[in-house]
């Protein structure tokens, strides 16, 4: 995106709230930071970069509201233990312990159909995570999420822009090679699917019994994990201007 406009106001406090993107007059992110704020508060923050991931897909029907979050969700933290900015551990620790308000309560009918905040923000998460994960296992660790998401955006895929959720997935397949986010949506998008997380964190190889996060590198999914995570050099971060 060549250019987004970032709009401040304060609040007596520490930190950043009500952080919100729009895309219908042109990038827009608004956010609250705190008065008293810190460096280091504002070092731990996460809200920018979840605003910024909303930059880099396009906006979708109100019904598939749970991609949108759910991108945002499953993508920040990445993103930030992929320049430094997070340990792998604390990533998949709070996935271990988030990911569980995905699963389908009594009344849910699908993630087009479930517009709570757990099936919006999580539930779309689960969606992003089980996509990654199948993405890499059909291509051999070749292809990720990512990839997907990268063609989307290439093809014009901003906020900016307004598009039916089946071209995003449709690019997005085509990207990859693999029909991964179709048949995922069409499982999840209107039929509330049970996880075993339990199963799944294990094949990650991720282990949370201890209290703190330990990883298993012989368990059968454990380069997956490695790769989703997995710190990239400097040289690779894209560059922002930043213009007062």
């Amino acid at each position: 995106m060549a250019h987004a406009e970032i709009r401040v106001s304060l609040y007596d406090g520490h930190g950043a709230e009500s952080g919100q993107a729009f895309g219908s007059d042109g990038a827009v992110i608004t956010v609250s930071v705190g008065r008293s704020s810190t460096s280091n508060d504002l070092a731990r923050e996460w809200l920018m970069t979840h605003e910024m991931v909303h930059l880099a897909f396009p906006s979708v029907a109100r019904k598939h509201h749970w991609i949108e979050e759910g991108l945002a969700t499953y993508v920040e933290p990445i993103a930030r233990a992929r320049d430094g900015e997070l340990t792998a551990e604390k990533v998949w620790g709070d996935m271990v312990r988030g990911m569980p308000q995905a699963l389908p309560q009594p009344g849910d009918r699908g993630l087009d159909l479930t517009h709570t905040w757990a099936n919006t923000y999580w539930g779309g998460a689960r969606f992003c995570l089980l996509a990654d994960i199948e993405i890499r296992k059909r291509t051999g660790n070749k292809q990720g999420l990512e990839d997907a998401l990268r063609a989307i955006l290439k093809h014009g895929g901003t906020i900016e822009a307004d598009w039916p959720l089946s071209r995003a997935l449709e690019i997005g397949d085509q990207a990859t090679g693999v029909p991964v986010l179709r048949e995922l949506y069409d499982k999840m998008s209107a039929t509330p699917q049970s996880v075993d997380l339990d199963k799944l964190w294990k094949d990650l190889g991720i282990d949370s019994s201890g209290g703190r996060i330990v990883f298993n590198d012989t368990a059968p999914l454990a380069s997956i994990r490695k790769a989703i995570t997995q710190p990239v050099p400097s040289s690779e971060l894209p560059k922002i201007r930043v213009q007062p």
